[in-house]
């Protein structure tokens, strides 16, 4: 990786925005979308779990539209944080089991993540970016010279968590010889975790992960689980 690689980093501001940040046409970047809690890391273990295909969606009457039209499809995702009334899967990496997903495709809205998705449309290449695969998507995107990360963040705001994880990545980048493109990417890098402890210490003490345990102990299990570094050896497309 050569010092001509840009990074760029960008919080998403709305639902289905598209960011191109004026640097010409968006299929020449590799995009990488993250949303830690949790529909980047739960997409990560469907598509480990043998999952087809994902097609982000930013509201949930467009995934069920989507499901009606498509029969072998599952209409996935969360809204507050619960499974959305009529969907096949919520949006905790325990749904995602082999046998339920497995060759089949998700139509997938939710609160914040989804919208990370959608605002790389136009990149040539979509990851999907989260503590539990960092190593093995830092690997899968050597040879990429533009390279955007679009922030979920919780409900168009700054979290610590996506900003955290989006840091640890430029950091990496960087020390490959990866250049910041924006004050963003530059911030980002500095709250970068530096080891598997420290990012649990920061994604257990933020904010959102305080709220979803609020909810109950399955979703502090999902917490943990998301906030491991490198649980899974591969990384995925969506």
């Amino acid at each position: 990786m050569s010092g001509a690689v840009q990074v760029r980093v960008d919080l998403v501001p709305g639902p289905a925005q598209r960011r191109d940040g004026g640097e010409g046409d968006p299929h020449a970047w590799t995009g990488i979308a993250i949303d830690v809690l949790r529909a980047t890391s739960t997409l990560t273990v469907a598509r480990a779990h043998g999952a087809a295909r994902i097609v982000p969606f930013a509201t949930p009457q467009e995934a069920l539209g989507f499901r009606a039209a498509n029969p072998e499809a599952l209409a996935c995702g969360e809204r507050g944080g619960r499974i959305v009334a009529g969907f096949d899967l919520g949006n905790s990496p325990g749904d995602y089991a082999a046998a339920r997903v497995g060759g089949r495709t998700l139509a997938f809205a939710s609160t914040n993540g989804s919208r990370a998705m959608l605002a790389l449309a136009g990149c040539g290449t979509r990851w999907l970016g989260c503590f539990i695969g960092a190593s093995a998507l830092l690997e899968r995107l050597q040879g990429a010279a533009r390279i955007r990360i679009a922030c979920a963040g919780k409900e168009g705001a700054f979290s610590l968590e996506d900003a955290a994880c989006a840091g640890w990545f430029v950091a990496a980048l960087v020390q490959r010889g990866a250049a910041p493109a924006n004050d963003a990417a530059r911030f980002c890098a500095a709250l970068a975790p530096g080891d598997a402890r420290e990012v649990l210490a920061l994604v257990q003490g933020c904010d959102h992960a305080r709220s979803l345990a609020a909810l109950g102990p399955e979703y502090a299990d999902d917490v943990r689980f998301c906030a491991t570094l490198d649980a899974l050896d591969s990384a995925y497309e969506f």
